[in-house]
């Protein structure tokens, strides 16, 4: 006789999701939480901040993550659910990461450049799960979501797009030696 049982997920009391629209809504849940808790933390960023393209994109991002909530209020509406959220693990780590940056790096350039790293990492967290909830959506036939999610998806790619140009456009380089450098090269 086989004695070998199938695992089954431990729950330690909650709630397991048993199909894909559980998941779904639960994965819903974490990225809504992630998102109000990036409306906290992208004002400490800004104040952190000396670049003064980056400060913009961090204050511009902010609006954008304000409406991107709003618009995660409406795919929990489109479903006939309650918007909530549920602490995203990964996302806290990351927001504390961020801020351990922020407090073990010298202002100017080389914190700049940890805040870009930081708020890259965010972005990345975010377009792996825009792109997996938009799979979803598609999926459960939630034609409203998936119309919510792919616009929200595409203004992370370009966040991130945004993030990398302003590393490369001289701030890096900035960051080597921690001091602000002339932007005329033929002047020294």
């Amino acid at each position: 006789m086989d004695t070998k049982k199938t695992k089954e997920p431990k729950s330690k009391g909650k709630k397991i999701a048993a199909t894909l629209q559980d998941f779904f809504i639960d994965s819903l849940k974490d990225i809504y939480w992630a998102e109000n808790a990036l409306v906290k933390t992208l004002p400490k960023m800004f104040d952190q901040a000396t670049d003064q393209k980056l400060k913009t994109a961090i204050k511009d991002h902010l609006a954008q993550t304000k409406e991107q909530v709003v618009r995660l209020e409406q795919v929990f509406e489109s479903m006939g659910i309650k918007a909530e959220g549920k602490k995203c693990l990964a996302m806290d780590g990351i927001i504390k990461e961020g801020e351990e940056i922020m407090e073990e790096t010298a202002e100017g350039p080389v914190r700049d450049a940890g805040i870009i790293a930081s708020a890259q990492k965010v972005e990345h967290y975010e377009i792996a799960t825009y792109g997996t909830l938009a799979a979803f959506a598609k999926t459960l036939n939630e034609r409203t979501a998936l119309d919510l999610l792919l616009k929200t998806l595409g203004e992370e790619k370009k966040s991130d797009t945004l993030l990398s140009y302003i590393a490369d456009t001289n701030l890096n380089s900035q960051a080597v030696t921690g001091k602000l450098q002339s932007k005329d090269l033929n002047a020294v």
